[in-house]
């Protein structure tokens, strides 16, 4: 799995929405709290996200977590890394897949959903465009888009 640098951010934005949901009451507790966590020692944890699964697994956790360890979490005195991207891993849909070659025209959602559906990475040619819904699907759906230059 490769993440370019913007698709890094939009996972990491990701989870901090769906853990800021998922522990509301935890985290005003802990911003209450939290010159009491400052005697706590920091922890990293290494997660490894390549799929939509794996963030589910990952959220699960979290929710199932104890008070204490949501508060480490919320207060900071806990952190966690991405794992680096294991060689000869499938793609970022965490499936393996064909590549699709588009050489001219729009690529447009529909064309990502499919390519999506079947673990697929879809490569531009020189004349073909990719619609900004088309982009921001594939980054939803984890689909590897790379433009021939």
């Amino acid at each position: 799995m490769s993440l370019a640098p913007d698709e890094s951010e939009l996972l990491r934005q990701l989870v901090r929405q769906v853990l800021s949901e998922v522990l509301p009451q935890t985290m005003s507790a802990a911003a209450a709290s939290a010159p009491a966590q400052a005697s706590v020692a920091s922890t990293s944890e290494v997660v490894q996200v390549a799929s939509d699964a794996d963030l589910q697994m990952f959220v699960r956790r979290i929710a199932a977590a104890s008070a204490s360890e949501r508060a480490a979490i919320t207060s900071g005195a806990t952190t966690f890394r991405l794992a680096p991207p294991e060689s000869g891993s499938p793609g970022p849909a965490g499936r393996g897949g064909d590549v699709v070659r588009i050489e001219t025209g729009a690529v447009t959602e529909r064309h990502v959903r499919d390519a999506a559906s079947t673990g697929s990475s879809i490569h531009l040619g020189r004349k073909a465009v990719l619609t900004p819904l088309a982009r921001d699907r594939a980054r939803a759906n984890g689909v590897e888009i790379t433009k021939e230059q």
